[in-house]
């Protein structure tokens, strides 16, 4: 084979693989998002209260941020394509399962066991992306389209389930995280390369029990302020319990010989603010997503399809300024591109907050201007900050730093939704917005 034939073939497997891992990503969270439109419907099916529905939308998000630290520990130690096939086997699993549950119990237990094959394969699918793409150059440009995945799952499965709610039952929203699942697990060792073992590491399992309960309890107490008080019991006792927990994780990391999360990894400026504005973006668009569905639905009479058609232009302004974010980074660098993101994106919940919610507002000039810039800032802040995230990171960390990447996008969401309801209706448009420009100036300092 000639030169220039082995390159093309590199670059072929390259894009395989890439589409591989990008297609399971955007699955992962697209499983997380696609439960949201179809919630009345289940809730009627099955005769459940609020309670019930705030334990089913949750139920995946608490294992998946959970088990994340973990899940990246173990692609780390074990390698990058046993982790995926372990995560991708459960997750098909519970998806083939979910949409038999013949009750509440089996359905919540099911998305309980999605959330933990998730956390298995968000890191791992990291770690192999790392040695696919071995060139430094080829990793960076791959990172910038990879941190927008996430944000472009999220958006299909809002309209997507909205579509298929629309002509078949609820239960058929889960046909497509399974299909990808199994397929996945069939090319995985076709297009994905082999990863050794890091004997050298351990798993640090005091430190895993640790965090996993903290993330889990924090997260849980946190989702049921939205049926508690923050001054109940219900609410408070998750909260100090999973705090006290976290506390101790970290206390014991800094004894422990081959830590779970070492304090370093988290101390570097540049990764502390690219979390942040993950976090920032994923709360952003998660709260855009719910407040603009049940305006629209409990407002103006839309139906789930109708609804989920309103995100068209998300999804299109998503997509064009994902395939723009590549470029501009590598000629302006990944914290001039995170900056303009978070800018254009908090400029777009503004015009939502001013213009898009009231009840004769015209969808056209009301909500699209406002979803576009969303989504374009959106977009280009999860490419950047993926970037900066992943920079300087160690080959035998590279888990660690996909399950702290998927946390903030986890977590980012509940922590700041809890806090921000608690403050009045509008405070979802005005803290994020806020909070937004203040992450603006910082990474202007820093650029500086």
């Amino acid at each position: 084979m000639t030169t220039g034939g082995a390159t093309r073939a590199v670059h072929a497997r390259h894009r395989f693989a890439f589409a591989l891992l990008g297609s399971v990503q955007i699955t992962l969270i697209f499983t997380l998002s696609a439960i949201a439109v179809p919630l009345p419907h289940i809730g009627r099916e099955f005769g459940l209260h609020r309670a019930d529905l705030i334990l089913l939308s949750a139920a995946y998000g608490l294992t998946f941020a959970g088990l994340l630290l973990l899940g990246g520990r173990l692609a780390d130690r074990y390698g990058g394509r046993p982790t995926l096939a372990a995560g991708l086997a459960l997750f098909a699993v519970a998806s083939a399962v979910a949409p038999s549950a013949p009750g509440i119990g089996a359905l919540i237990t099911a998305r309980f066991a999605q959330g933990a094959g998730a956390a298995l394969v968000a890191p791992a699918a990291m770690a192999l992306l790392r040695v696919a793409f071995s060139s430094p150059a080829e990793y960076r440009a791959a990172m910038a389209t990879w941190g927008g995945l996430s944000v472009v799952g999220a958006t299909a499965g809002n309209l997507l389930s909205g579509v298929i709610l629309s002509v078949l039952s609820w239960r058929w929203t889960f046909a497509p995280p399974l299909v990808v699942a199994v397929t996945a697990l069939v090319l995985t060792p076709r297009l994905l390369p082999p990863t050794a073992p890091n004997r050298g590491r351990t798993l640090d399992l005091p430190g895993a029990l640790l965090a996993t309960a903290g993330i889990t309890l924090v997260s849980y107490g946190l989702v049921v302020t939205d049926i508690q008080p923050w001054s109940s019991a219900g609410v408070l006792v998750p909260l100090l319990g999973g705090a006290a927990l976290s506390t101790g994780f970290l206390y014991a990391g800094r004894h422990a010989r081959d830590p779970l999360l070492p304090t370093a990894f988290l101390l570097d400026q540049r990764r502390a603010l690219a979390l942040t504005a993950i976090a920032l973006s994923a709360c952003a668009t998660a709260m855009t997503f719910v407040v603009l569905s049940l305006h629209l639905q409990q407002t103006r009479d839309w139906s789930p399809l109708q609804t989920s058609a309103a995100f068209a232009p998300f999804a299109i302004s998503l997509i064009a300024s994902g395939r723009t974010a590549g470029p501009l980074i590598a000629r302006y660098g990944a914290s001039a591109v995170t900056t303009a993101g978070l800018g254009t994106g908090a400029a777009g919940l503004a015009l939502l907050a001013s213009t898009g919610l009231r009840e004769h507002t015209p969808y056209a000039y009301g909500l699209v201007p406002g979803l576009v810039l969303l989504s374009a800032g959106a977009a280009a802040c999860f490419a950047g900050a993926a970037v900066l995230a992943a920079e300087g990171v160690p080959p035998q960390q590279t888990g660690l730093a996909g399950s702290v990447l998927n946390s903030a996008m986890e977590l980012g969401p509940t922590v700041l939704f809890a806090a921000l309801l608690t403050l009045g209706n509008d405070a979802w448009s005005l803290g994020a917005t806020g909070a937004a420009l203040a992450l603006v100036a910082l990474l202007n300092h820093h650029t500086k």
